[in-house]
């Protein structure tokens, strides 16, 4: 039978592959088989696999005989390796149960430490440790812990007991709680407990484990679980392993402590030892903001200007015995490793390690240094940074000689810039987003329940918590600045207000967050533009030399043409003219063009629109110098241009000599039911096809003026839109290529240009083989192509499809990532059979989906040329083609 559990330290064997195979026994359970097998001093546990997990969500949360034989004979292994024993009064083994997907989910799921306790046991704790405060101070933990985690209490309850106990004796900190105190307050918890739920607290130390693993299996399907899924695209049939561990502590006085280190600066890529640790603690005070950390070296804490000791300072023989585990460790996996670790009465122990969530710049930065030093290659380099990360780089700064009305300064959490205004939770932040408003999430401290509430906010500023607090290390994940441990911060939550210092701000003003710096300020500040120079540059040029698709750009303007150029664009994969068309000193034409009801009317309206036209077209092909162009022609349904107040049918009944009643009538006559399905695309060239023909004029004389002026090979690529049919790409080229004849004849010059298709309709890519007789280009309309073959419209469907996400029926918004089982069969076809008839055939993708690394992979599985993407993704279209190209190898 499968294997359901794998132990690792104190002297297991971890020769079988799966034991450190993060798809079975999870990242954390996989990295430490593996530490303990390279001989660094690993607490020893087991791994209950990600397989159990997915069973058990599945059959209805239940145990198999099979898995409860095998915990207990791991069970056996921990208290064997410890000389303890689960649930022995006198001695006890206690243990932690923490979570481990396979990709780390930073304070996604749940952990309990400390399980075992219980009335019996913590004296027992107390006796061998000879220190009462330490065994209650546990206990007092545990409970509060396994109540919140596995009962579902409301941990708020157990904090605002110790905080009225601590102004009872007149303490600050919780270190100043005695032995007594803690005892005193586990009995208020116990009460706690059974108030709430009407029965005990749980004596009984099997119940305690299994109840533990059942909340850890349970937290893979919880809420901030499943947000923190579709925002990183992690599947939902994963699961998560369990990993249960003897545990180690890290609050047993002065000699103890516990902290969290990355081997190089997780916000700049520096290689500097990074990290917090916190004397007299356990692990999750820091992760979780309770206590403000202190430095992990002397330098950090002299940067900072902290008078509080370092570790390198107060724990100078565990920090030596620390710093040798990061170097050895980075060799290892070859990587910036994120570690958790506790120092128990002076002995260093490892608890977890993994690659590390970096900032993009950081990310840059170790993957150019690892090069030079030698720990990877450029492959592995280019292989290395998240595309998606990249947007990151690709925003403005704030404008270092702008006035700043600074309020305070916290720690810099998270690099970047934001501006928004203030709000106090994470459903208010959702909300406002929504309607379009940019804010900035303020909170006390962030907790996994707040990430839905972090993504929609441009920044993220906390008043407690470290640089590797949840708000910190989940902030740098997503991209956004962080400013934590704020100090000065003070929210009221019943007035909806914060104070800063002497300053006081209602939830809606505006405030401004410097995540590099820490800096606070009122107001909005502005910014600048970012520099892609550096170490940016150097992994660009090494993602080139490995790509093979080119990435080209959407885009219709002079300044998004620059800026895709800046950015590394190959050229124009979608150009969309109706943008073009609504230009305000342009509407009142395409609206006398579309209103008139006649060929002469139109033709009148369409001279006016002629000469702007081929301007847009001039500028476009002066700044691309020589790099292919792709445009569409009119592509939307004329009503979009269409007046609805009355002043714009007045101004329009002025410029055309009808009278308004008259130009009412025939918009109502142009009304569609389905717009979307309905009179656009080449059904308006068909038709009308002066519209086109205008159009196409602009292009080529356009293109003439510019090959004259300045000796580039103008190539212009005409795409027409929306076919279904061969006929109809059949009568729109002819006229495509009977006005470039007769441009061409007048300017007294010849260019090279090809005419090709929109594939964007399920019949065009059924029907490819026959289209490609007349196309000398596919290009895929991706939007449109979903919208058609699911019958899902895009602007209507974010009311329903998250809910299909969550329940596992796509497994990501089809309009972010292309449905590959379904949108991507046609895709295939299309490309098959438009080769088979045209082997020169040109493809390319100019849909949302060229710039989304998972459907670029697809585009180079099936073969196309290049895809196209938004200015600011061109960078990670580059990236993401590269690291495709690198993967089909």
């Amino acid at each position: 039978m499968t294997k359901t559990v794998y132990t690792f330290g104190g002297g297991a064997s971890h020769s079988d592959p799966r034991a450190t195979d993060k798809t079975i026994t999870g990242g954390k359970g996989a990295n430490l088989a593996e530490m303990a097998g390279i001989g660094l001093p690993v607490p020893p546990g087991f791994t209950i696999t990600t397989e159990e997990c997915v069973r058990y969500l599945r059959e209805g949360s239940d145990f198999s005989d099979q898995l409860r034989a095998d915990v207990a004979a791991a069970l056996t292994h921990i208290e064997r390796a410890v000389g303890k024993s689960f649930g022995d009064a006198a001695d006890p083994l206690l243990v932690s149960v923490r979570s481990g997907a396979r990709v780390s989910m930073p304070g996604m799921m749940d952990t309990v430490l400390n399980l075992g306790l219980n009335d019996a046991t913590v004296e027992g704790l107390a006796a061998t440790s000879a220190d009462e405060r330490f065994a209650w101070d546990s206990y007092r933990r545990f409970i509060q812990m396994y109540s919140d985690v596995v009962l579902g209490l409301d941990h708020g309850l157990f904090e605002e007991a110790l905080e009225v106990a601590k102004e009872e004796n007149g303490y600050f900190a919780d270190t100043e709680m005695s032995a007594a105190d803690w005892k005193a307050l586990v009995t208020e918890y116990k009460g706690i407990v059974q108030q709430e739920l009407g029965t005990p607290f749980p004596q009984d130390v099997n119940e305690q484990l299994w109840g533990a693993i059942s909340a850890v299996f349970d937290s893979w399907d919880s809420d901030r679980a499943k947000v923190y899924r579709r925002l990183n695209d992690i599947p939902g049939d994963w699961g998560t392993a369990v990993n249960v561990q003897a545990m180690v502590f890290g609050n047993m006085g002065d000699t103890s402590a516990t902290g969290v280190a990355f081997t190089r600066d997780p916000a700049t890529g520096e290689k500097a030892y990074y990290g917090e640790y916190l004397v007299n603690a356990q692990g999750e005070d820091v992760v979780a903001g309770i206590r403000t950390p202190q430095y992990l070296t002397r330098a950090a804490r002299e940067a900072a200007g902290a008078t509080a000791p370092s570790m390198e300072e107060a724990m100078p023989d565990a920090y030596r015995e620390l710093a040798d585990v990061f170097e050895l460790l980075e060799k290892h996996y070859r990587d910036m490793q994120d570690i958790e670790f506790t120092v128990q009465q002076g002995k260093l122990w490892m608890l977890q390690t993994r690659s590390g969530k970096r900032t993009a710049k950081a990310a840059l930065k170790m993957a150019a240094d690892m090069v030079a030093e030698g720990l990877i290659d450029e492959r592995t380099a280019v292989l290395r940074v998240d595309p998606m990360a990249l947007d990151q780089l690709l925003h403005p700064t704030l404008d270092p000689d702008a006035a700043r009305d600074v309020l305070t300064k916290g720690l810099p959490a998270s690099p970047g810039a934001a501006s928004g205004r203030v709000v106090l939770d994470a459903d208010t932040a959702e909300q406002w987003a929504g309607r379009g408003e940019k804010v900035i999430l303020v909170r006390v401290e962030t907790s996994p329940e707040d990430i839905h509430g972090m993504h929609a906010a441009q920044g993220v500023l906390t008043a407690r918590g470290g640089m590797t607090s949840h708000a910190a290390v989940v902030a740098r994940g997503m991209g956004r600045p962080c400013v934590s441990g704020a100090s000065a911060v003070s929210i009221d939550a019943k007035t909806r207000s914060l104070r800063i210092g002497a300053r006081e701000l209602k939830e809606g003003d505006t405030l401004t967050l410097d995540g590099s710096t820490g800096e606070v300020m009122a107001g909005e500040v502005p910014t600048i533009e970012p520099e892609l120079a550096g170490d940016f540059a150097t992994l660009m040029e090494w993602a080139d030399a490995h790509r093979r698709m080119k990435v080209r750009t959407n885009a219709e303007t002079p300044a998004d043409c620059r800026m895709a150029r800046q950015f590394g664009a190959e050229g124009i994969g979608l150009c969309r003219t109706e943008h073009m068309f609504f230009d305000a000193g342009r509407i009142s034409a395409v609206r006398e063009m579309i209103l008139a009801d006649s060929e002469a009317g139109r033709r009148k309206a369409l001279a006016k629109l002629l000469p702007e036209q081929r301007s847009d077209f001039v500028e476009i092909f002066s700044t691309m110098a020589g790099l292919p162009c792709t445009i569409r022609l009119l592509d939307p349904p004329l009503h979009e241009f269409l007046p609805n107040e009355d002043a714009e049918f007045a101004d329009l009944a002025d410029v055309t000599g009808y009278g308004v009643d008259h130009l009412r009538r025939r918009a109502a006559e142009l009304h569609e039911f389905n717009p979307m399905l309905g009179h656009r695309g080449c059904r308006l060239g068909i038709t009308y096809p002066e519209i086109y023909e205008m159009q196409a004029r602009a292009i080529f004389e356009a293109a003439c003026e510019v090959a004259e002026s300045s000796g580039e090979a103008v190539v212009p690529e005409v795409m027409i839109p929306l076919v279904g049919t061969k006929r109809e790409l059949e009568i729109l080229r002819k006229l495509v290529d009977d006005t470039a004849q007769t441009v061409f004849a007048e300017k007294g010059r010849t260019l090279e240009y090809m005419v090709g298709t929109m594939i964007e309709l399920p019949r065009a890519a059924l029907m490819a083989g026959e289209i490609a007789e007349e196309a000398r280009f596919f290009s895929f309309g991706t939007n449109d192509l979903t919208q058609t073959t699911l019958g899902v419209s895009r602007d209507d469907s974010a009311r329903f499809l998250a809910v299909y996400v969550e329940k596992g029926i796509y497994q990501r918004d089809p309009f972010v990532s292309l449905d590959v089982e379904g949108v991507g069969q046609l895709v295939d076809l299309a490309v098959e059979r438009g080769r088979a008839t045209r082997p020169d055939l040109k493809l390319g993708i100019c849909g949302e989906h060229g710039g989304d690394p998972s459907s670029i992979a697809f585009c180079e599985k099936v073969g196309l040329d290049y895809v196209s993407a938004s200015p600011y993704r061109v960078p990670i279209a580059r990236l993401a083609a590269a690291q495709a190209s690198l993967r089909a190898e």
